[in-house]
């Protein structure tokens, strides 16, 4: 892939992890378009880079997920990458006696159904450019689970697997599927958890080594490491992993 030249829609884009690659590709000069939830967020990053564009949306609903595809078509008919970034953990047990079920279903969504709809949503669009992408941002935990947030490893598992299998179907036309593997990052979704975190920034300049190179999957940081364990000692890596 080329590092310019694009127009790159990312989900999450106004903080952490999805605003550090929205900086990286605006600093190599594409058009960005960031898709949030938080309105406050959206209007000051728009302060602050001009040239973005900016949807508030929560891809979770599926009326205003609709919208926003429909405004992408009109407003962005030469989008090229889409980076499914959006995502929510929410740490419990289910021995606990509360009623779980709304929360299920928002890590569910979020981290799940929404991307995947997204892109089957989007997929015509990409498909008139003549050089596009797929990123999807997974986890390490998609490896291997940790007990303290069960739906989201669930979550990210599965788009793990999907992405893997979208790969295999698109492999043969101009639709490149990449995948992020990020360890614990310091972003406002961690605050709280895990010790030794990358920046936001690192994982965005390490990425974009894969991006260059078509590299589709993108272990970041330790999660290079967590691969060779989970291939040699799986049972070292799970429990590295379950109390994390």
């Amino acid at each position: 892939m080329k590092l310019s030249g694009h127009t790159v829609l990312i989900t999450g884009g106004a903080s952490g992890i999805g605003l550090a690659l929205a900086e990286r590709f605006i600093h190599y000069g594409n058009q960005v378009v960031i898709v949030g939830r938080n309105e406050n967020k959206l209007h000051a990053l728009k302060l602050q880079y001009p040239s973005i564009q900016t949807y508030a949306c929560d891809i979770g609903n599926s009326e205003q997920l609709n919208l926003l595809v429909t405004q992408l078509y009109d407003n962005h008919p030469e989008l090229n990458v889409l980076i499914n970034n959006a995502g929510i953990q929410h740490n419990y047990t289910f021995l606990e006696p509360a009623n779980r079920s709304d929360l299920v279903a928002e890590e569910m969504t979020i981290n799940l159904t929404a991307p995947i709809q997204l892109i089957s949503k989007l997929l015509p669009l990409l498909y008139r450019q003549q050089h596009s992408a797929i990123v999807n941002v997974s986890s390490g935990l998609a490896l291997v689970p940790k007990k303290s947030a069960p739906v989201y490893c669930a979550t990210k598992a599965g788009l793990h697997i999907f992405t893997k299998a979208l790969r295999y179907q698109l492999e043969n036309t101009n639709i490149k599927v990449f995948e992020i593997l990020p360890p614990v990052v310091d972003t406002e979704m961690t605050t709280g958890r895990g010790q030794n975190k990358i920046t936001a920034d690192e994982l965005a300049t390490q990425f974009f080594r894969y991006f260059q190179k078509d590299r589709f999957e993108a272990p970041i940081g330790k999660v290079k490491l967590l691969i060779s364990i989970n291939r040699w000692f799986p049972s070292l890596a799970e429990k590295i992993l379950k109390d994390s």
